[in-house]
């Protein structure tokens, strides 16, 4: 599909500033790139400007024997609002003091720092991760904590968000990450346009496990996500584990294991996940009343939507709107990008 590469988005765009390094992985430098930088004008809404920038001379090498040229120094940190890692040549590599002094410095003004695969050894070495807790590529995970005693290392997630600090395990889990940063700024609506115009699966929590074990029987993930977009194109019919079995045309205690295996979650807790996030689009995206709400994503009363609700997401379906207003009275109010909005 061709993308818009050469349009300049709007200049109040929040701004993501993106690292190249030497010796870079192409993957999920692409990733980053991929994701942010291709104008959306499909999407109607303000979408981010997108600056690469080096944390040292060039032209760099990077994997394959590629030359990168790179057009911005460390002064674009200064300016940006999002600042994307994507991976690290050596975690046991210092990076440049330099650039770890304005990393520390764009962290010390609200700005927001995201991480893919061995990205998060850069956080870990400016200091940024301590106390807080972390993820990395599950082969890095044990030499994370080594190295940085300090950082809670969480080793079986897609990404960790602490709020201002985003990083993610390996590097196809970096897409997950930032769809997820694209849901936070412009509603899971937008993320999951975005996730099929990149032939994506939709927007993806990060407490999804990342190690998927291998030996589930060829065929069995397929029905499954056949299972899982029936289930999404019906949230609002009651589901059980019998209906869900019968719909997969598996046992009950094969479904219960499979899904396991698969998603890190049982069918009627993702179930849940899934009526809940249905739910928050549909408090984005429309002013129906609460009740509607609660039908059109399958929970059996409102008292059901609300405690499943405050579960997910620490507050009440009301509140949770009430917060968009808000957020959105300020946005008119001070012009301020939605990525500013969020790193705060």
């Amino acid at each position: 599909m061709p993308m818009n590469i050469l349009a300049e988005p709007d200049s109040s765009a929040p701004l993501v500033a993106i690292l190249a390094y030497d010796q870079m992985g192409m993957f999920e430098f692409g990733c980053a790139v991929g994701m942010f930088a291709p104008v959306r004008p499909e999407l109607q809404v303000d979408w981010y400007r997108t600056g690469i920038f080096a944390c040292e001379p060039g032209p760099l090498r990077a994997l394959g024997g590629i030359s990168v040229e790179v057009p911005h120094g460390l002064e674009l940190i200064d300016e940006a609002d999002t600042v994307l890692i994507p991976g690290w040549r050596n975690p046991d590599e210092a990076p440049p003091p330099q650039l770890l002094d304005v990393l520390r410095r764009a962290h010390a003004r609200g700005a927001r720092l995201a991480s893919i695969c061995s990205g998060a050894f850069v956080l870990a070495w400016a200091g940024l991760l301590d106390g807080g807790s972390a993820t990395t590529h599950w082969r890095l995970t044990e030499r994370l904590a080594q190295l940085f005693p300090d950082v809670a290392v969480r080793a079986d997630v897609l990404y960790v968000d602490s709020g201002q600090i985003i990083t993610s395990a390996g590097s196809a889990t970096g897409m997950d990450m930032m769809l997820h940063m694209v849901q936070k700024d412009y509603g899971r609506r937008v993320a999951n346009l975005v996730a099929q115009r990149l032939v994506l699966a939709p927007w993806r929590d990060g407490d999804r496990s990342q190690l998927v074990p291998r030996a589930i029987p060829h065929g069995e993930p397929s029905r499954l996500a056949r299972l899982m977009e029936w289930t999404r194109e019906n949230l609002s019919q009651e589901h059980t584990l019998a209906s869900l079995a019968t719909q997969a045309l598996l046992s009950q205690r094969t479904l219960q294991r499979q899904f396991m295996d698969a998603t890190g979650v049982s069918p009627i807790d993702w179930v849940i996940r899934e009526r809940v996030a249905y739910a928050k689009e549909l408090l984005e995206t429309t002013a129906r009343p609460l009740q509607w709400i609660c039908e059109q994503a399958g929970f059996g009363s409102p008292e059901s939507f609300r405690r499943h609700f405050r579960a997910a997401t620490g507050t009440s379906p009301a509140a949770y709107r009430a917060g968009l207003a808000v957020a959105a009275d300020a946005a008119a109010g001070l012009q301020s990008p939605p990525g500013v909005i969020a790193a705060r």
